[in-house]
């Protein structure tokens, strides 16, 4: 049964413009008893350049084990994602269903093998079924092109709301456009982001720039939220650009366009991003966490991290209580450098907390204002140096454990 859509969803779908070399399409390979459309096939023109970034979980699927490998080369000609289930820990079967899939698909466009990349999302430990997926493939190759919103939507687990977004940038003469979309409700700890992302664009860029943009846009976005603490088995984002505007490739930052360009991937990142968050499993309030004067950045980014994933905090923010103590506890159980009487505190706009005590004529009622809106801001300054970060993560509901608890079902 679908799941009604998260409080926190936007009331629409973006419109997303078509990028030129890419064409989509949808079909039914029936990997659950739900009736949907499941498998999701992104067929790219010839010259397409790829980069990616991968799960750290040392159990990943096969998808992703094979996907650092062929993104390595830097080209794609399609994309094949299976939605309920992730293939991941089933021994040989699920490599052999994976092998599959690359040489039907190879052969249908008269491709290399390692110019098809495979994701899969779902329960673990299930063999994805080999019969199914080649149904899927004869299906999905003769379907009418679809749109942004049937492809998110079918690349969807216990997603509420199908997610996309858009942005574009001036390179050289040219105006580019980047459309992406993204799958993403529990098990998010991105560690790299179960969360799979694919941004598309028809700019020309070189595989290695394209690549170094990634990781650097990943960084900012989705490796700065958190669910629930927990890194999936199968996280992707991949990023395919076309080049179908012509003109020289990016290859460098020096190159004209090369910062606008960039700017618009992060936007795109940052948007999908958040859009998981306020898809997060039973939440009920986003939550933004400002880490400030940290000994480094990175710095920054553990203590909001240990904010973030903390239970505590999440279920105090759910009951719209202002314990400003349990932010103190994440704070101090980081590991990262803190000195508590140097330690500052904030809930929107209010200060709560300095110096290592409650700060003098404290009064909460503007913070349990604050703390009725679905947007709920905290701020943290450690006082020691100029590292800082941002990140991202909703409340914890006990929609949370309902729908874990009957995630097989």
């Amino acid at each position: 049964m679908a799941l009604p859509p998260s409080p926190l969803a936007p009331s629409s779908f973006p419109e997303l413009p078509a990028i030129a070399g890419v064409t989509l399409r949808t079909a039914r390979a029936g990997y659950t008893r739900r009736q949907r459309f499941d498998m999701t096939y992104a067929e790219l023109s010839e010259g397409t350049t790829v980069a990616g970034v991968f799960t750290k979980s040392r159990c990943p699927s096969y998808e992703v084990q094979l996907g650092k490998e062929t993104a390595l080369l830097g080209h794609a000609r399609a994309l094949i994602v299976n939605a309920g289930n992730s293939n991941a820990f089933t021994g040989m079967s699920g490599r052999e269903a994976v092998e599959t899939i690359i040489a039907r698909v190879a052969h249908h466009l008269g491709c290399q093998p390692s110019d098809v990349f495979v994701s899969s999302t779902g329960v673990i430990g299930v063999p994805l079924p080999i019969d199914k997926a080649e149904a899927g493939l004869a299906e999905v190759f003769t379907a009418q092109p679809c749109g942004w919103v049937d492809a998110a939507t079918a690349i969807g687990t216990t997603d509420t709301f199908p997610k996309g977004a858009s942005a574009s940038a001036v390179v050289g003469d040219a105006t580019v456009q980047l459309a992406g979309i993204v799958k993403g409700s529990g098990m998010i700890a991105p560690d790299m982001a179960t969360m799979l992302g694919y941004i598309f664009t028809d700019a020309a860029i070189e595989a290695p720039f394209l690549k170094e943009m990634l990781d650097r846009a990943n960084g900012r976005t989705f490796n700065a939220i958190t669910v629930d603490g927990d890194t999936s088995t199968s996280d992707t984002v991949l990023v395919f650009a076309t080049g179908k505007t012509g003109g020289p490739a990016l290859s460098d930052w020096d190159d004209d366009g090369a910062d606008a360009f960039y700017a618009a991937l992060e936007e795109v990142c940052r948007s999908l991003a958040h859009q998981v968050v306020r898809d997060g499993e039973g939440a009920q309030k986003f939550i933004e966490i400002t880490v400030t004067g940290a000994e480094s950045d990175e710095s920054a980014r553990r203590i909001g991290l240990s904010i973030a994933n903390s239970p505590l905090v999440k279920t105090a923010i759910a009951g719209e209580d202002a314990n400003w103590g349990r932010v103190v506890m994440a704070v101090g159980k980081a590991g990262e450098p803190a000195e508590r009487d140097l330690l500052s505190i904030r809930f929107g706009a209010t200060e709560v907390a300095a110096k290592g005590m409650v700060v003098q004529g404290y009064d909460e009622a503007p913070v349990a204002e604050h703390l009725k809106g679905q947007d709920v801001a905290i701020g943290v300054d450690i006082g020691l140096g100029e590292g800082s970060a941002t990140v991202w993560t909703c409340d914890l509901t006990h929609g949370y454990i309902s729908i874990n608890a009957d995630y097989r079902s």
